[in-house]
């Protein structure tokens, strides 16, 4: 059963169009989105939450009680103190939970008398995702979430979506340039590129199909046709494939390096076929 289903969505812009994607996102699941800067990313999470209106196409989608919303840099007002976000929120959401709300207030050593602007960028961003996480929700949809915190400060927001992930029908779907974070917490990863989905595989998938090798040009000549994209460099080629156990078969002494997503995207986006 899937928790987002999206056919055939259309945005059209003057400059720009989200192009018929299609998507889901599996219940028990946690979904990356990657992509340049314009790709589409941002787009696609407001049309799935209702913030702007599609042109065509259908989403399918639970309840928004039922979904936790982190974007980059939007909360709530600087001038509000913690315990004005409770008293907010429970008159918002019916799943409101103000015991495991303090729960994480004390978890965090936030006092209720603070105001947002004397925070860090690493509190707010945790008080962010504590009050998101207290009203229940079973689907984060989440548009940068690390974007701009510390390492330590990032491996303790990661670690919230792993404790929220261990209820089987809870589900994820981020967005983040940070790509070490998705894999080390998603379950499969969709790349966009100018408004439509480049590739949209499981980890599992990746890790044990798709390569990088770098190579001569010699050898780049008997991979060319197996390759998906390549790059030419001063001194090899940079060649991407998604058949590694046919190309170790056939030719033995051939080096494939793992395919980090950051290679991965640009070779999708950048290299030639």
């Amino acid at each position: 059963m899937d928790i987002i289903s999206v056919e055939n969505l259309t945005k059209k812009y003057k400059h720009f169009t989200l192009n018929k994607l299609n998507l889901k996102v599996p219940t028990g699941s946690v979904v990356g989105l990657v992509g340049a800067n314009g790709a589409g990313k941002t787009t696609l999470i407001k049309l799935l939450l209702g913030i702007i209106k599609k042109d065509e196409g259908t989403i399918n989608i639970i309840n928004k009680e039922d979904i936790g919303i982190v974007l980059d840099d939007a909360f709530l007002p600087e001038l509000l103190k913690i315990n004005d976000i409770n008293k907010i929120m429970k008159n918002i959401y019916k799943n409101w939970d103000e015991e495991v709300f303090y729960k994480y207030l004390q978890k965090f050593n936030l006092t209720n008398n603070v105001t947002m602007k004397s925070l860090s960028k690493g509190m707010k961003k945790k008080l962010e995702i504590a009050t998101v996480l207290s009203h229940k929700p079973k689907l984060l949809i989440l548009d940068e979430p690390t974007s701009g915190l510390d390492p330590i400060v990032r491996g303790e927001v990661l670690d919230l979506f792993r404790e929220f992930m261990e209820q089987e029908d809870h589900s994820i779907f981020i967005s983040s340039h940070i790509t070490s974070d998705l894999e080390s917490i998603a379950d499969s990863l969709v790349l966009m590129n100018d408004g439509e989905i480049l590739l949209n595989k499981s980890f599992i998938d990746i890790t044990e199909n798709y390569g990088i090798i770098h190579c001569p040009e010699e050898v780049f000549t008997k991979l060319k046709d197996s390759a998906i994209n390549y790059r030419k460099n001063k001194y090899n080629y940079e060649v991407l494939i998604d058949n590694k156990k046919e190309i170790k078969k056939k030719y033995k002494d051939i080096n494939i390096d793992k395919a980090s997503i950051d290679e991965m995207m640009y070779l999708l986006i950048r290299g030639e076929k």
